[in-house]
């Protein structure tokens, strides 16, 4: 009787079970405990987080003051980089005043206004708050700073003029083309002066970069706008370098000198000869005052006062009750269906159990979960005997050609001559792709296939499949051919993209007979890329169409190689194009061919 007692067997009350658990150990024990810790905690709590929120909310504030100072200085900076002096800059004030709610103040060096953002004369803080010279500026406080504290946008006599800009915009151009040709990435920038600047992938910097013909170096060379002012520089860097004994450098248009001798003071020349020169075409040095609207710079305080300590305490004593007596009632109920969803639960897996769903709280939801759950188990677990049948049957069949004949030689049946490896290496070779594509279509099921976008050519695309797959095709007789509409582009990952076509076209060509052709077409229309891979096969039944994207299914129900593949083609297709946000279809006529289409946004 008390085996009976302690296993729950059949025929004993359903409240008896629930006797043998220990009081500490009870649910709602359990329960009521951690909640009466956590509000006892939250007592404790509720005034030391009341306290760090307010700080957080000063720290905020504080930040936000840092952040419009910053956006101030860099705005009168970039002003003073590009204009000569200070006589417009009254409106520029009026507008950072109204954005930051700061009122703003320059002055000269003996502390003479220039300007200010509001009407209202108010006394000016003993020291300034930044010195706005884009000669030099403080890499504090400019956002993006420069090595040698010379704003970007001070170009003065460098600035390039329209015909310039557009003529070098046109041969940065066609080098970007050229080199996304050979390096795969190129970006093409601007300088403030106006010039185009290419920049190049760190990977490609990292290596051995070529320019293959590019042209690279022909942006290097300086327009008319530049030569003079480049000469000039040249000359007081190197008057400077030779007061300090020192050998003559040149300059390059992104003023860098390239010396191995005195490199730093070379450096200091340099800096110091473009400030002389750019000094006529900025605003002089001027001092910045920031202050609030009263004339203040003190921070925001924060009183704790006793009234906020009473109202944080009445909170804490409310939430205590309240979780206690919700604890209780919740408790209660919470016990009797977590006990059938914990004997459903240990059953046995295969039975796939379920339990019924009486309410619509959390546990509801919690018994409608497993329900699903334990139907979804089943479904997986069909698919799963499904699938390890399928890959069983697809490793068989090369496995055991490959085992008969290296039994055979070994018992001297057969001699192992040229052409029994080169069969023995043609089954490897298909057991490697069946492999391949499994892990593929892993990656994909785990939510693990990444792309990576960049902007391609469909042409570049589809003349790369062609090419690789036009030697095949030409042993088995197949034309093939490519149609392009325009110049389509797409963003995608060139190397899953060309996966992608590649599959379909390998698919075509192998069911296409002799003296059939193999068609590639390219459009872009309504927001979209359309490439299609027609082909004049054997065609595909309309009852089978619906599963020629599904995993080792093949139209000859034999599952015979005579046209070979594993199966997985189609379906990695559906999978690396819905990676890309697109789809894919197909149509067939038997006898006449089939078209395969895939639609990615442009």
């Amino acid at each position: 009787m008390r085996g009976d007692a302690e296993t729950g067997g059949e025929g004993r009350p359903r409240t008896r079970p629930r006797a043998k658990v220990p009081l500490h150990r009870s649910l709602l024990v359990r329960l009521l405990a951690t909640s009466v810790m956590i509000a006892v905690c939250s007592v404790a709590a509720t005034a030391w987080l009341a306290a760090r929120t307010t700080s957080s909310a000063i720290q905020q504030e504080q930040g936000q003051l840092l952040s419009s100072d910053t956006e101030i200085y860099d705005t009168l900076v970039g002003y003073a980089a590009t204009h000569r002096d200070w006589n417009g800059v009254a409106p520029t004030l009026r507008r950072l005043a109204g954005d930051t709610g700061r009122r703003i103040t320059l002055t000269t060096q003996s502390r003479r206004t220039i300007a200010a953002s509001s009407a209202t004369s108010a006394a000016l803080p003993t020291r300034a708050s930044a010195v706005v010279d884009p000669l030099r500026t403080d890499p504090a406080l400019l956002s993006g700073g420069v090595s040698d504290r010379i704003d970007p946008l001070a170009v003065g006599p460098y600035r390039l003029t329209a015909a310039e800009r557009k003529g070098l915009r046109r041969d940065a151009t066609k080098i970007v083309y050229c080199l996304r040709a050979t390096t795969g990435a190129a970006t093409l920038t601007e300088k403030p002066t106006g010039r185009p600047s290419i920049k190049l992938p760190d990977s490609v910097l990292d290596g051995a970069f070529v320019d293959r013909g590019c042209g690279l170096d022909q942006l290097a060379a300086p327009v008319p706008t530049e030569i003079g002012p480049l000469d000039r520089l040249n000359t007081m860097v190197n008057a400077c370098l030779r007061g300090q004994d020192l050998p003559e450098v040149k300059v390059s248009i992104d003023f860098v000198v390239r010396t191995k001798i005195g490199a730093q003071a070379a450096q200091t020349c340099l800096d110091t000869a473009r400030r002389d020169q750019l000094t006529p075409y900025v605003a002089p040095a001027a001092l910045l005052y920031v202050t609030t609207p009263a004339g203040t710079t003190a921070a925001p305080a924060f009183h704790f006062t006793s009234a906020n300590t009473t109202r944080i305490a009445g909170a804490a004593g409310l939430v205590l009750l309240v979780t206690v007596a919700v604890t209780v009632v919740v408790g209660t109920r919470l016990v009797r269906p977590l006990r059938a969803l914990a004997d459903a639960a240990r059953r046995p897996v295969e039975e796939h159990q379920r339990v019924p769903v009486t309410t619509n709280d959390e546990i509801g939801y919690l018994a409608a979960a497993f329900n699903d759950l334990s139907q979804r188990r089943e479904r997986v677990e069909g698919r799963r005997k499904a699938m390890v049948s399928d890959v069983a049957h697809e490793l068989r069949t090369p496995l055991s050609t490959i085992r008969g004949w290296l039994e055979a030689v070994q018992d001297g049946i057969a001699t192992s001559d040229q052409a029994l490896v080169d069969s023995l290496l043609e089954e490897a070779l298909l057991l490697q792709h069946i492999v391949d594509d499994l892990q593929d279509l892993a990656e994909a099921d785990a939510g693990q296939l990444r792309v990576h976008l960049e902007s391609l050519l469909v042409r570049d695309l589809l003349d790369h499949v062609a090419t690789a797959h036009l030697g095949r095709a030409e042993t088995a007789g197949v034309t093939l051919t490519t149609h392009i509409d325009g110049e389509p582009e797409v963003s995608g990952d060139p190397v899953r993209l060309r996966q992608v076509v590649g599959n379909l076209v390998s698919n075509a060509v192998r069911h296409t007979p002799r003296g059939g052709s193999v068609t590639l077409r390219a459009r872009q229309a309504a927001g979209q890329v359309t490439i299609e891979v027609a082909d004049t096969g054997t065609g595909i039944p309309a009852e089978d169409l619906p599963r020629v994207f599904d995993r080792f299914w093949r139209a000859e129900k034999s599952r015979n190689r005579r046209t070979g593949g594993s199966g997985l083609g189609l379906a990695i297709v559906r999978r690396l194009t819905e990676a890309h946000g697109g789809t894919v279809t197909v149509t067939s006529t038997v006898g006449a061919g089939t078209v395969f289409t895939v639609r990615l946004p442009s």
